[in-house]
Protein backbone atom coordinates (compact mmCIF):
# COMPACT_ATOMS: atom_id res chain seq x y z
CA UNK A 1 0.00 0.00 0.00
CA UNK A 2 0.92 3.51 -0.70
CA UNK A 3 0.28 6.84 -0.99
CA UNK A 4 -0.87 9.76 -3.50
CA UNK A 5 -1.05 13.32 -3.04
CA UNK A 6 -3.98 15.38 -5.06
CA UNK A 7 -5.24 18.69 -5.08
CA UNK A 8 -8.74 18.95 -6.38
CA UNK A 9 -10.23 22.06 -8.11
CA UNK A 10 -10.80 24.03 -5.23
CA UNK A 11 -6.80 24.08 -4.53
CA UNK A 12 -7.93 21.40 -1.06
CA UNK A 13 -4.78 18.75 -0.51
CA UNK A 14 -5.46 14.91 -0.39
CA UNK A 15 -3.66 12.13 0.65
CA UNK A 16 -5.01 9.12 -0.94
CA UNK A 17 -4.23 5.67 -0.22
CA UNK A 18 -3.03 3.97 -3.29
CA UNK A 19 -2.36 -0.17 -4.02
CA UNK A 20 -0.46 -1.49 -6.88
CA UNK A 21 -2.10 -2.32 -10.19
CA UNK A 22 -4.75 0.52 -9.67
CA UNK A 23 -4.30 3.50 -12.00
CA UNK A 24 -4.02 6.59 -10.33
CA UNK A 25 -7.42 7.19 -11.93
CA UNK A 26 -9.20 4.56 -10.09
CA UNK A 27 -7.66 5.77 -6.93
CA UNK A 28 -8.71 9.30 -7.60
CA UNK A 29 -12.45 8.56 -8.77
CA UNK A 30 -12.43 5.60 -5.65
CA UNK A 31 -11.51 8.13 -3.18
CA UNK A 32 -14.58 10.19 -4.48
CA UNK A 33 -12.58 13.27 -5.62
CA UNK A 34 -14.00 14.85 -8.56
CA UNK A 35 -12.94 13.45 -11.83
CA UNK A 36 -14.97 12.46 -14.37
CA UNK A 37 -13.32 9.69 -16.20
CA UNK A 38 -16.28 9.28 -19.02
CA UNK A 39 -14.50 6.47 -20.91
CA UNK A 40 -13.92 4.41 -17.69
CA UNK A 41 -10.27 4.24 -18.36
CA UNK A 42 -10.14 3.46 -21.98
CA UNK A 43 -7.86 6.41 -22.78
CA UNK A 44 -10.44 7.74 -25.09
CA UNK A 45 -11.39 10.83 -23.80
CA UNK A 46 -9.54 13.07 -21.42
CA UNK A 47 -11.49 13.76 -18.43
CA UNK A 48 -8.85 12.23 -16.60
CA UNK A 49 -6.80 15.08 -17.12
CA UNK A 50 -3.79 15.58 -14.45
CA UNK A 51 -1.43 17.77 -13.75
CA UNK A 52 2.24 15.90 -12.49
CA UNK A 53 4.75 17.40 -10.03
CA UNK A 54 7.41 18.35 -12.58
CA UNK A 55 9.78 16.05 -10.73
CA UNK A 56 7.97 12.71 -11.09
CA UNK A 57 7.75 12.99 -14.61
CA UNK A 58 11.20 11.07 -15.33
CA UNK A 59 9.58 8.51 -12.77
CA UNK A 60 6.70 7.74 -15.03
CA UNK A 61 6.18 5.56 -18.90
CA UNK A 62 5.99 7.73 -21.59
CA UNK A 63 3.09 8.85 -23.23
CA UNK A 64 1.18 6.33 -25.42
CA UNK A 65 0.35 7.60 -28.78
CA UNK A 66 -2.98 7.45 -28.05
CA UNK A 67 -2.29 9.67 -24.94
CA UNK A 68 -1.49 12.14 -26.90
CA UNK A 69 -4.04 12.34 -29.24
CA UNK A 70 -6.40 12.20 -26.48
CA UNK A 71 -4.57 15.67 -24.82
CA UNK A 72 -4.18 17.13 -28.41
CA UNK A 73 -7.94 17.58 -27.54
CA UNK A 74 -7.85 18.81 -23.99
CA UNK A 75 -7.96 22.09 -22.74
CA UNK A 76 -5.85 23.55 -20.59
CA UNK A 77 -2.54 20.58 -20.92
CA UNK A 78 0.86 21.67 -20.06
CA UNK A 79 4.14 20.26 -20.18
CA UNK A 80 3.16 18.17 -17.39
CA UNK A 81 -0.18 16.97 -18.22
CA UNK A 82 -1.14 13.59 -18.21
CA UNK A 83 -4.12 11.43 -18.09
CA UNK A 84 -3.89 9.33 -15.17
CA UNK A 85 -6.17 6.68 -16.47
CA UNK A 86 -2.61 5.38 -18.00
CA UNK A 87 -0.67 6.16 -15.04
CA UNK A 88 -0.27 3.07 -12.85
CA UNK A 89 0.41 3.00 -9.05
CA UNK A 90 3.48 1.31 -8.09
CA UNK A 91 6.18 1.24 -5.74
CA UNK A 92 8.19 3.88 -7.93
CA UNK A 93 5.56 6.85 -7.87
CA UNK A 94 4.50 6.06 -3.87
CA UNK A 95 3.90 9.73 -3.17
CA UNK A 96 3.49 11.46 -6.15
CA UNK A 97 1.83 14.59 -6.45
CA UNK A 98 -0.86 15.84 -8.84
CA UNK A 99 -3.38 18.53 -9.23
CA UNK A 100 -6.65 17.87 -11.02
CA UNK A 101 -6.78 19.78 -14.60
CA UNK A 102 -9.84 22.30 -14.78
CA UNK A 103 -13.10 20.57 -15.93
Amino acid sequence: MGIIFVKDREGNSHKLEAEAGSTIMEIIRDAGLEIEAACGGCCACATCHVYVEENWLSKLKTRCEEEILMLDQAFHVANTSRLCCQLEFDEQINGIVLTLAPD
